[in-house]
């Protein structure tokens, strides 16, 4: 797809914005702890057409005794894919589900998926995790001879933008919380009044655990299958973006946001002083994040469906240590700082 202020299809322009966002977040992340690994830089081809580059960080293994090196990150990833290919029948299905754009096509056709995906888990109990994602997606028809001789795709026959950011406190800190809706919140409020309240109540109902009663996390923003046609999070007459170039400036917006939404908290958390207690209940709280990606996530399931998935990268979210327990007591009290974040996991709070 074109848009109407640049030549340059909108694959591309996608496709250039997430790799120097990319750059742009792992650079942050290697500032704030210089001495630190560097994130591991690694670039792959996708048999069935693409490509993408996984930025993951991890401490290695020491050797038996001894002690391993102190960072401010203990397991994160920020990975770009832009991959194309042909889009089997069950995983049209999957997406029909969820995707109202997308009409009722018999076989196999034509896709291309361009996005932005990291999840951070810091080492600190009182750093909060965070996860982010933003992309692209097409489907097309099989391109005519005409086409397939330009290098150019079939006929479009459905497009739309996705995304979100969202939060993971082991410990709440309220005034970290307010931080992060305000800055997510004035990135949308430029492309329409009607953006942030839906995308926030969207997010704090998609990142909910059913089986637990309580929500991954203190929300952010979530979005799905936005494009030119009505959506059902929004009322015909809403200020919201609808033109593809209108959509892209507000997942750049979005994008660029996330830098400022949650490194100064980061900063500010990194080396505050904890003990095994705080850090018991971070591994509890780790396992719920399992739970949700493993078992409700769409993007797990869809990614493990695709043709030619490289399942490193899906899996790239998952922490390096979690923790189950058995009628765990803690976050039982209400009135202790596990019971308070268990408080509003368990009922969605307007923070800005």
């Amino acid at each position: 797809m074109a848009d109407t202020t640049s030549d340059k299809p909108m694959r591309q322009r996608v496709e250039e914005y997430i790799s120097k966002l990319q750059d742009d977040i792992v650079s942050a992340f290697e500032k704030l702890d210089p001495n630190a690994p560097a994130f591991k830089r690694d670039e792959w081809l996708r048999a069935q057409g693409g490509r993408g580059r996984s930025c993951v960080f991890a401490v290695p293994v020491p050797p038996a005794g001894v002690a391993p090196q102190e960072t401010v990150l203990e397991k994160g990833g920020v990975n770009i894919s832009v991959v194309h290919g042909m889009l089997p029948p069950p995983a049209i299905k999957q997406m029909r589900a969820d995707h109202s754009s997308i009409p009722d096509v018999q076989g196999s056709v034509p896709f291309f998926a361009a996005g932005i995906s990291l999840v951070i888990h810091p080492r600190n109990p009182h750093a909060p995790t965070v996860h982010a994602n933003y992309r692209y997606f097409e489907i097309t028809e099989p391109p005519t001879e005409e086409e397939r001789a330009a290098g150019k795709p079939g006929k479009l026959i459905a497009w739309w933008f996705g995304g979100g950011s969202d939060l993971t406190p082991s410990y709440l800190y309220e005034e970290d919380a307010v931080h992060f809706h305000r800055t997510i919140k004035d990135a949308c409020d430029a492309h329409g009044a009607a953006v942030y309240p839906a995308f926030k109540k969207w997010c704090d109902e998609y990142f909910f655990i059913p089986h637990r009663g309580e929500a991954r996390g203190i929300g952010g923003i979530f979005f799905d299958d936005l494009c030119d046609e009505a959506h059902a999070r929004f009322k015909p007459d809403d200020a919201r973006p609808k033109s593809p170039e209108e959509i892209f400036a507000l997942i750049r917006a979005a994008g660029d946001a996330f830098v400022p939404s949650y490194l100064p908290i980061l900063e500010r958390r990194a080396r505050t002083p904890s003990d095994a207690h705080e850090r018991r209940w971070q591994l509890l709280r780790r396992g719920r994040y399992v739970e949700f990606n493993l078992v409700y996530d769409r993007g797990t399931k869809f990614g493990l469906m695709t043709p030619g998935a490289r399942i490193e990268s899906i899996l790239m979210s998952l922490p390096e240590t979690a923790r189950w327990e058995y009628m765990s007591e803690l976050g039982t009290d209400p009135e202790s700082r596990e019971g308070k974040l268990v408080e509003v996991l368990k009922n969605a709070r307007e923070w800005v």
